[in-house]
């Protein structure tokens, strides 16, 4: 009886849950993009500053609840010492978003590169 009401439970309330990886070079603007989607989203989130804003080491989470669908956004650094660590989160991932600073010319080549480099590792 109760794993009859415990799976119409989560049928009825559960969410099914997504993970998306936002992936760029440094300073492409991955927690700016990840702060302004959980402030749209979250009608409770104030959220954080712009300027106060920092280099992300590692990793950031951000949840999103959009309708019957829960996005877990995965932050990763874009320092080159951690690029070569993305590689390891597409198993567990169910979409990517890519970010590229366009005013910032001179790194669109990086950017290339970093974007190929799990694709098509050296």
């Amino acid at each position: 009886m109760y794993t009859l009401l415990s799976g119409l439970y989560k049928y009825v309330f559960q969410k099914d849950e997504y993970c998306v990886l936002i992936l760029g070079l440094d300073n492409a603007g991955k927690t700016t993009f990840l702060e302004q989607s959980k402030t749209r989203f979250n009608k409770d989130y104030r959220g954080m500053s712009l300027s106060k804003i920092t280099t992300t080491v590692g990793l950031n989470i951000g949840t999103v609840d959009v309708g019957k669908a829960r996005l877990m956004f995965w932050d990763l650094g874009g320092q080159e010492e951690l690029q070569s660590l993305w590689d390891k989160y597409y198993a567990e991932c169910h979409g990517v978003i890519y970010v590229i600073d366009s005013t910032d010319e001179e790194r669109l080549s990086e950017s290339k590169q970093a974007f190929a480099l799990p694709l098509y590792p050296r």
